[in-house]
């Protein structure tokens, strides 16, 4: 007997969200698609933070402090954990416009303009909005169809528009908004010291053991088979270190400079508050602690997104099953309508030959209902077999 089931789906909205990212986890880690950078910079943090343990931290927590290798794997974690927060986590992405909404935006900006004559520009979709006694306008973005917030911005590579974007960095792996700055800036503030601690106590390892055996006899030593030597090694962890620290440093300052303003790097890009425009920020609250508070320390905004709600899609397949022959088995069928009753009547018939006896000749208490299936004699299936 063929049987049609209904099943449903569960499908989760990360499913569906436009723009260019990536969800692992079911929907929980958000990304960029262009992940290649990020690998590298997990590749080169936990390499350069494996050779500095297994090798410098031993002599040094030995020859100096065994506070040493301990405060190293505190940056080393923080730096890690912080990273990974920035990566995984939702910048600040604004939901794109459902058609009912974009429609009736649409309709809203016609009425506001009113229609433009056939070859003249139409003029451009602003909205003025106040914020501590200044105009801040409200740009509109074609590929969301909304009104982007203030400090929002539409990211190019991510393909969303992101509430206080800030700018998209391959290196972690994703856009850096509203919900993930503080912890992107305290990730290149713990790597700066890690860098500054690492590169450090590299020159204060190769220092003391040129005192105690030379210079040279230093370049020479082996730790054992596997390395060649153990100052190569060193040596490379200071090249990679030097090279990290002109850029991850100052990177740093850059940031600093811009929380103790409370301005964004898209922002300082732009010119948005110095320059021509003359027009002084009005988010800055003229204070650099406050600032520092705000950008930092102030309330976290919950994801917009609803990532892992749920959308239902119903699928019907198909299963087939063999009906087991007997009076039992014909209750079912009984209650079924009568179209119903005569498919089941078809798949009967190439198992059980119909019986000759018509239903006048049939006793009373076998009299067939309209709709009923004919049940053959048990005995007439025995003759048959």
């Amino acid at each position: 007997m063929s049987v049609m089931v209904a099943r449903k789906k569960v499908v989760r909205k990360w499913e569906k969200l436009p723009g260019r990212n990536t969800f692992c986890c079911d929907g929980r880690i958000m990304m960029a698609r262009q992940k290649g950078i990020f690998y590298l910079t997990l590749f080169l943090i936990l390499g350069t933070c494996a050779l500095f343990f297994a090798f410098e931290c031993r002599y040094l927590a030995v020859q100096l402090s065994p506070a040493i290798p301990v405060f190293a794997a505190v940056l080393f974690l923080f730096a890690m954990a912080t990273l990974l927060r920035t990566s995984f986590s939702d910048p600040g992405v604004i939901p794109r416009a459902l058609p009912d909404e974009a429609a009736f935006i649409e309709m809203e900006i016609e009425a506001t303009n009113g229609t433009v004559p056939q070859g003249q520009r139409p003029p451009p979709r602003i909205k003025n909005f106040q914020i501590n006694n200044q105009i801040v306008k409200l740009k509109y973005c074609y590929t969301c169809k909304i009104f982007r917030p203030p400090r929002a911005s539409h990211c190019s590579i991510c393909d969303n528009c992101v509430e206080r974007f800030d700018h998209h960095c391959p290196w972690v792996g994703n856009c850096v908004g509203k919900r993930n700055y503080r912890y992107f800036y305290l990730f290149i503030l713990s790597l700066s010291l890690l860098t500054i601690y690492i590169f450090t106590f590299n020159i204060v390892y190769v220092a003391l053991k040129s005192l105690k055996i030379g210079f040279l006899n230093t370049l020479k030593e082996t730790p054992g088979t596997l390395f060649p030597s153990l100052t190569v090694l060193t040596v490379l962890e200071v090249l990679i270190c030097f090279f990290t620290l002109w850029s991850v440093v100052g990177l740093t300052g850059f940031h600093t400079f811009l929380v103790a303003l409370n301005q964004t790097t898209n922002e300082d890009i732009k010119g948005s508050w110095t320059g021509k425009n003359r027009v002084q920020n009005p988010y800055s609250h003229g204070n650099i602690v406050k600032n520092c508070c705000e950008v930092l320390c102030g309330p976290l905004p919950p994801s917009v997104l609803d990532r892992r709600g749920i959308l239902q899609q119903e699928e019907s397949t198909a299963q087939e099953g063999s009906c087991p022959q007997g009076p039992g088995t014909q209750e079912p069928l009984a209650t079924q309508g009568p179209g119903q009753a005569q498919e089941g009547h078809s798949v009967l018939s190439l198992q059980v030959p119909a019986p000759s006896v018509s239903d006048t000749e049939m006793p009373e208490e076998k009299q067939r209902t309209p709709g009923e299936l004919p049940v053959p004699p048990l005995d007439a299936g025995r003759a048959e077999h």
